[in-house]
């Protein structure tokens, strides 16, 4: 049993992680603080103690894991407490600010002997997971071309404010998602393209992004915009015999804002056949074809199950440090040119 500790009670602690690591057997949720008891806008868990006390947290000896779900600008601050302490530790994204803290956190955790690792989830996306079969099945022949798209039609956010900050950017808090999945499946580009931009003008929200990831003769696009009324395909894959276009993304967090929750509903995140996407193709015989895709089953927990094997079983980190310097030095590059 691997016990576990919460800093934060918004939103990210209960509806990005609490409905998974409450719906594995061998994770026990002890202890979540917040700096404010008195708010209530999400109901307390049953069984499990809240805390207005840092210190009483950390010094749970109970506790062996120390999940951070707070803003960006304290991730660094609460690891290295929790390091301190003696916990391993599991780190909302944007996993640090800089590079630099990436770093250096990663290092300090070497020299602990404790596992830290960022809480990318989207790797567990079922249209990721989808388009990744449908690449492996080899039907498209060799790719040249991925677009991963990550729309909104939200201008009520962008237009509400009135300053820029590079760290609570839209890339930093959007394209940290696919980023990750480019770099966790295609690896290191050989270069990257950017063009990120304040479609309401200086000095106002980073609002849209658009980068290219070049390897060779394939092309991997990731793009986001708050003013996409009608968003554009989740994923489009070209090869050299065929196309693949998932129109859809992955339905969990859809049923998370509905409160439907992984425990005790098998269809939890599931795609109906109206979300499959489309394979068409020509096979080496020359013959035409057009099938839809089952979807494969999406699931944020299993990043509580990589992270359970490294620190109970000493397995090698599925989300590896690198990936984690990598996605972050890539979101400080796309925002040099934005004020």
């Amino acid at each position: 049993m691997l016990n576990i500790g919460y800093i934060g009670n918004g939103k990210s602690t209960n509806r990005y992680h609490l409905p998974f690591s409450l719906n594995r057997d061998e994770l026990n949720v002890k202890t979540i603080y917040a700096r404010s008891l008195e708010k209530e806008e999400w109901e307390r868990v049953p069984g499990v103690q809240y805390t207005d006390d840092i210190s009483y947290l950390m010094n749970d000896q109970d506790i062996q894991l120390i999940v951070i779900c707070t803003h960006t600008e304290s991730h660094y601050k609460y690891a290295k407490m929790a390091l301190d302490h003696g916990k391993h530790v599991l780190v909302e994204k944007p996993f640090m600010l800089t590079k630099e803290e990436a770093v250096s956190i990663f290092q300090y955790a070497k020299e602990k002997n404790l596992v830290i690792q960022c809480y990318q989830n989207r790797r567990y996306d079922s249209d990721f997971l989808t388009t990744k079969k449908v690449i492996e099945s080899g039907k498209l022949g060799d790719l040249l071309e991925v677009e991963m798209h990550y729309d909104y039609y939200r201008p009520e956010i962008p237009n509400a404010v009135s300053q820029f900050s590079k760290y609570n950017s839209y890339l930093y808090g959007h394209g940290v998602h696919t980023i990750d999945q480019v770099l966790s499946y295609f690896g290191k580009p050989d270069r990257i393209h950017y063009d990120v931009r304040q479609l309401l003008g200086s000095g106002r929200m980073n609002d849209y992004f658009d980068l290219d990831f070049y390897y060779n003769s394939l092309k991997v696009s990731v793009k986001s915009s708050f003013f996409r009324l009608k968003p554009r395909p989740s994923f489009v894959v070209y090869g050299k015999k065929g196309v693949f276009v998932k129109q859809t993304e992955d339905r969990q967090e859809e049923h998370l804002k509905l409160f439907y929750l992984p425990k005790g509903h098998d269809d939890f995140g599931i795609d109906l056949p109206q979300h499959y996407g489309v394979l068409t193709y020509v096979d080496d015989d020359g013959t035409y074809h057009e099938e839809k895709v089952i979807s494969e089953k999406g699931d944020y927990a299993r990043v509580y199950d990589d992270i359970y094997q490294a620190i109970v079983n000493g397995r090698d980190k599925v989300i590896r440090d690198e990936e984690t310097i990598l996605a972050i030095e890539i979101l400080e590059n796309g925002m040099k040119g934005c004020s």
